[in-house]
């Protein structure tokens, strides 16, 4: 410390006690519970911040955090510390500009695993990995890319007062993942609407092609097989209607036009030849067409059954129990 630095410093001491502040639901070990506030939280303790983040992390449990704002682009925080008025704090994460949202929405909705999972408001994992094939990383991979600003002395960035607004963000991904794709340019409200309206989009087009005649090969072999196997309301199938009936004319009581395109197993089945009974029993449950591919899945770590079942009681060691144990079981994981 420089000579003159007691005099600069001498108004600092311990924060100020404040009521009503963001406190952090952690109280001891880690903080963040989901899977995107520990990978937020991971990437910042992989940039080798030391003790910046342990002080910033008792600010966060001992309520110093006043707001927390998070907006496209920018999130902003009001910290109380040692002085009588509380120190401003922003981050500041370029959000990701209007055309790549539109080409990132349109992969979303094109693929029923992720949109399915969205719009049921969930984040799954695997959307990191979307957003890296892009070339648009959710996750800074340099601490140069946050813009951290702070209204106290402190030279050191991030200091504490950020510090702590970053412990408080991550439990903000724990409240709403949504959060993070927010801070990145794109709301839950705008994103979800967006991709409502792309399905629907394409399931009308795939629709109206359907209809349309010559709507190309797949399509027509797809409609002769929903034509083909599906059972009309007397017992008999659209395909037994009488010789010279069109598609127009099913045969159907009170029917004159059917255009049903073909879904699930119908479409699966649709290039397979008939086979009698008797000679398919023995291949009762062998798929008869190579199964497709798997949608994706979650891919679990090793210490997934800890993060579902919180902490333990303090009678057989408390949450400082869960960290030893993941620390273990990540060590097995690695053998």
């Amino acid at each position: 410390m420089r000579a003159d630095d007691g005099g600069r410093f001498a108004e600092y001491g311990p924060p100020r006690r404040v009521d009503g502040g963001l406190r952090a639901r952690s109280t001891r070990g880690a903080i963040g519970v989901s899977w995107w506030s520990r990978r937020f939280l991971e990437v910042l303790e992989s940039f080798a911040l030391g003790t910046r983040l342990t002080r910033g992390r008792s600010y966060a449990r001992a309520g110093q955090v006043l707001r927390l704002d998070v907006a496209p682009g920018v999130v902003t925080a009001v910290v109380q510390g040692s002085r009588a008025r509380p120190y401003q704090v922003s981050v500041g994460l370029p959000p990701f500009p209007a055309r790549l949202w539109a080409r990132i929405e349109a992969e979303l909705a094109a693929q029923a695993f992720f949109s399915a999972r969205l719009l049921a408001g969930d984040l799954p994992a695997e959307l990191e990995e979307l957003f890296v094939a892009a070339e648009a990383p959710l996750f800074p991979a340099a601490i140069s890319e946050l813009d951290q600003r702070c209204s106290c002395p402190d030279v050191a960035v991030p200091c504490k007062h950020l510090a702590a607004t970053f412990y408080l963000l991550a439990e903000a991904f724990d409240a709403d993942p949504f959060t993070l794709l927010h801070w990145r340019g794109r709301s839950r409200a705008d994103l979800l609407a967006r991709l409502r309206q792309l399905r629907a989009g394409a399931s009308a087009t795939d629709a109206s092609t359907s209809r349309r005649p010559g709507g190309g090969e797949a399509a027509g072999r797809a409609d002769e097989a929903a034509r083909r196997d599906v059972t009309a309301p007397t017992g008999h199938s659209a395909s037994s209607a009488p010789s010279g009936a069109g598609a127009a004319d099913t045969g159907w009581p009170g029917d004159h036009e059917v255009n049903m395109p073909a879904a699930g197993a119908v479409r699966a089945l649709a290039d397979l030849p008939v086979t009698p009974l008797a000679e398919a029993v023995d291949r009762f449950w062998l798929p008869p067409v190579p199964l497709p591919d798997r949608p994706p899945s979650l891919t679990a770590r090793p210490d997934l059954l800890l993060r579902q079942l919180g902490a333990p009681a303090p009678a057989i060691g408390g949450p400082g129990l869960v960290e030893r144990l993941r620390h273990a079981y990540r060590q097995l994981g690695e053998q």
